[in-house]
């Protein structure tokens, strides 16, 4: 499974890390996802959550 916010959505970004030669390659972000356990539907399920989702309320642990 991909690393991937349960609650927003946010995944990884991707683009180019450069050299001082402006030399260029391909190279990942990755985002920032805690494993929580949270209620769905009424059952407590273990998933992926953005920490911007966890500080903003938006989500709540139990």
């Amino acid at each position: 499974m991909a690393r991937k916010c349960y609650i927003t959505g946010k995944t990884g970004r991707t683009g180019n890390q450069r050299s001082h030669a402006m030399n260029k390659s391909k190279r990942k972000w990755g985002v920032n996802v805690q494993k929580v356990r949270i209620l769905v539907d009424g059952k407590p399920k273990r998933v992926y959550v953005s920490t911007r989702a966890l500080k903003s309320g938006k989500v709540e642990r139990v």
